[in-house]
């Protein structure tokens, strides 16, 4: 609809756009290649350090340190991993929302955006709730280990000496139990960000 500037009082061209107020119809547009790069930049990254950290590292370094100085550096690399992974999950869902109007998706399009939704809510809740208590629980353990001459034996089935602290000591029990319920949270919302990138 065109609207002169006749109608204003004044002698001007044309002045060709919507009135506003006026109603615009949202499009579907093709995004550019460099949107295209920085998803795919995003999704492999957060994928592969996934991949990485949950079947390699993890195994490797419990294997092979004191139980310590692994669980030293887990908690000095998990909130880095942790900001990472929602980052790279929010980055992905916004890319991705503002190249698909609400009321233009398909159905394929919708799964997507509540697959990327779903990734995004749990690595926010690792990395702000489960992961980050797990990791305090962890450092009370470790306290609680020295002052009974443990943590510097290797491997990750070396627990013989803690089951017994397990045994004599209420309030590490109660720590190792919370310990196993944080742990599997965590990795939950792990393995469902895997799965939804």
């Amino acid at each position: 609809m065109a609207v002169t500037a006749a109608k204003f009082g004044g002698g001007l061209a044309d002045v060709e756009g919507p009135v506003p107020g006026q109603d615009t119809m949202p499009t579907d547009t093709e995004p550019s290649n460099t949107i295209k790069l920085l998803h795919l930049v995003f999704l492999s990254t957060s994928w592969g350090m996934q991949i990485w950290v949950t079947f390699v590292s993890g195994f490797v370094m419990g294997s092979c340190l004191p139980r310590h100085t692994y669980g030293f550096i887990q908690r000095q690399l998990f909130p880095y991993y942790c900001h990472i992974s929602s980052a790279c999950a929010f980055l992905n869902l916004t890319l991705f929302a503002m190249y698909h109007p609400s009321e233009l998706l398909s159905d394929e399009q919708t799964t997507q955006i509540i697959v990327f939704f779903v990734c995004v809510a749990a690595s926010v809740l690792n990395t702000q709730w489960f992961g980050q208590v797990a990791s305090d629980i962890v450092a009370d353990m470790h306290l609680v280990e020295r002052s009974h001459g443990l943590g510097q034996e290797v491997g990750l089935f070396a627990g013989k000496s803690r089951r017994q602290l397990r045994a004599s000591d209420p309030s590490y029990r109660q720590l190792s139990r919370q310990l196993t319920l944080y742990r599997a949270l965590s990795s939950l919302c792990n393995l469902c960000g895997i799965a939804c990138n």
